[in-house]
């Protein structure tokens, strides 16, 4: 399907000076105005238009100047490292007592997701007056109450959705909650990650420091040095980019090319065997981010932490080996889940109701999964099949723990809450986004836990049956149509690559019909291609299709990026192929 490009819009960004290309893009992405491209940190939407935000700053700020102890809990996803990283540094930015910041992270496989009453009893010998909690609470009913029970004040700082009270959204009765996403709030960006809440409280207590006079006789602490770590949460999360999202990313991603970030990431960017000085947002995404999130998934996060904190060079560079370390390892372990997982979907699709052809909705479980992995192989399985996937481990606790992953018009955290009212005994717990969520079923015994997850699924399955109807069943690709072969040069790639893409702000997809002109296996697990752009006559391109070995048509409709190939320090560029259309008269963009 081919994007559909305003021409106002675009003619009004090429006048305000936009590139034509660049112009194209960004109107085709819903960018009407130019002042939407500004990524100047006055542009930022201000943090008093958080809800709660007020109340938050006045108890960081009392808290602060009282000399009490904070401890921020954290969570085990690189959201939640930047988040509690960039608390921690941040506090300390703005006059905190040495020492009197901890933190407490949840181990994946004992203490579950967020504010337990177990975390709270796991950060009691730490001596804190206040938990604050980042990138998760919002659910934390008990937690909370657990913690305000024992004597500690309670400050929630997050972004996933409230959780649904018979039918009602509702929070949890902490002193403070600043969420961009709960009940009465009209912050105009709804799609602040954890770390992105996180800073912005800090913006708060920085004002509310700064009219209590904290900074008189000296410039009051620059919080922009954190934007590194705000944009690599953000990124990694994968929320949406909108303007404000934009705004913070490209701040951050303009610091690391200029060589000013925490040791922690430039150590990531070397363990990663990736050039800081061209940080895109596809390195944060495919690149440090996991590195990060391997330490919650397989280990312990508070390796990801430190390294995000420390300011020893060295040390940073140790953990981020470390780190790289434990992502291949990870990798291995999700390589040997998805054979499991493909051996189980070949013997779905072969049952002979479905004729082929996956059910609304998927849900998977094998003994041998690892509950730290679920949820990559669970996005690996939906952008395989389009359809949303759940897919479960048993957990160290006897617990299945499952982890989702849907497609446009299916709201995951919606359908879970559906599920449980039409089964209250089924889920013991469960929150999330629309397109990613999360699960727990209890299960008594090994024996019992094939039993649940397939009640589990059929569940599922029947709610997307309702929601989804035949188109929305169907992937289509959605392209920016074909590239004017002039725009085949190294100075156009950069240019790409220096933008802020990503959720719903996606990253140019091009399409042009080509001829083949030759194909073979390299790496044996790639197709290297080459093609004659737009047709016989056309110029010849190197392409490539990563993952994929069967042989392609003579003529066709290439789906692909852009992208520089460097080689003994020559740079060519090359199409990243995504998709190919045999049906030479389809045109450009068409679904595929």
């Amino acid at each position: 399907m081919l994007r559909d490009v305003p021409p106002r819009a675009s003619w009004a960004l090429e006048q305000a000076g936009v590139p034509p290309l660049l112009a194209r893009l960004f109107a085709a992405r819903g960018v009407a105005r130019p002042e939407e491209l500004d990524e100047g940190l006055a542009q930022l939407l201000p943090p008093e238009g958080l809800k709660g935000m007020s109340e938050a700053a006045v108890l960081l700020a009392d808290t602060l100047q009282a000399g009490e102890r904070i401890c921020i809990v954290a969570d085990y996803d690189c959201d939640g490292a930047t988040a509690c990283s960039v608390a921690l540094r941040g506090l300390y930015l703005l006059g905190a007592h040495p020492g009197s910041v901890v933190y407490v992270v949840p181990d994946r496989a004992v203490h579950g997701y967020g504010l337990t009453p177990a975390i709270v009893e796991l950060a009691l010998p730490l001596k804190p007056q206040l938990l604050m909690t980042v990138d998760n609470g919002i659910a934390s009913f008990t937690g909370v109450a657990h913690a305000r029970e024992r004597g500690l004040k309670v400050l929630v700082t997050d972004h996933h959705l409230p959780a649904l009270v018979e039918g009602e959204t509702a929070v949890p009765e902490a002193d403070a909650v600043v969420n961009p996403n709960q009940p009465g709030c009209g912050f105009a960006s709804k799609n602040l990650a954890g770390v992105g809440v996180a800073f912005y409280t800090l913006l708060a207590l920085r004002a509310e420091l700064r009219r209590r006079g904290a900074f008189e006789g000296r410039e009051q602490p620059r919080l922009d040095s954190l934007l590194d770590l705000v944009a690599l949460g953000t990124v990694a999360d994968v929320v949406r980019l909108d303007a404000n999202n934009r705004r913070l990313v490209a701040q951050g991603l303009r610091r690391m090319r200029a060589g000013r970030m925490q040791p922690g990431v430039a150590a990531l960017f070397s363990a990663a065997g990736r050039d800081a000085g061209r940080a895109s947002s596809t390195d944060l995404g495919f690149a440090l981010g996991p590195r990060i999130n391997a330490a919650g998934r397989l280990s312990d996060m508070t390796l990801g932490i430190e390294c995000l904190t420390t300011d020893n060079a060295e040390r940073a560079l140790e953990l981020a080996r470390q780190l790289d370390t434990i992502n291949r390892e990870r990798r291995e372990i999700e390589a040997g889940m998805r054979d499991l997982a493909e051996a189980r979907l070949e013997q779905l699709l072969a049952e002979p109701a479905l004729q082929g052809e996956p059910p609304a909705a998927l849900c998977l479980y094998e003994p041998e999964f690892h509950e730290g992995v679920v949820g990559i192989v669970a996005g690996r399985v939906k952008d395989r099949l389009h359809r949303p996937t759940f897919v479960f481990a048993l957990g160290a606790d006897g617990q299945l723990k499952g982890s989702g992953r849907s497609i446009p018009g299916f709201h995951l955290r919606d359908a879970l809450d559906l599920v449980s009212k039409r089964e209250p005994e089924l889920l013991k717990k469960f929150g999330g986004h629309a397109m990613a969520a999360g699960c727990t079923l209890q299960a008594e015994s090994p024996e019992e836990a094939e039993s649940r997850v397939q009640s589990f699924g059929a569940a599922l399955e029947r709610v997307a049956r309702e929601w989804l109807d035949a188109a929305a069943l169907t992937r289509t690709l959605r392209t920016d149509g074909p590239l004017p072969p002039e725009a085949f040069s190294a100075e156009v790639v950069q240019q790409l690559e220096a933008q802020v893409w990503g959720q719903a702000f996606e990253a140019p997809l091009f399409c042009d019909p080509v001829q083949v002109v030759s194909q073979r296996i390299v790496g044996e697990r790639h197709l290297k291609l080459r093609v004659r752009q737009g047709g016989p006559s056309g110029p010849l391109r190197d392409a490539i299709w990563f993952g994929h070995i069967e042989p392609v048509p003579e003529r066709g409709h290439l789906a692909y990026r852009l992208a520089l190939d460097e080689y003994q320090g020559q740079q060519r560029v090359q199409m990243i192929v995504e998709a190919m259309s045999e049906q030479a008269a389809r045109p450009a963009g068409a679904t595929t």
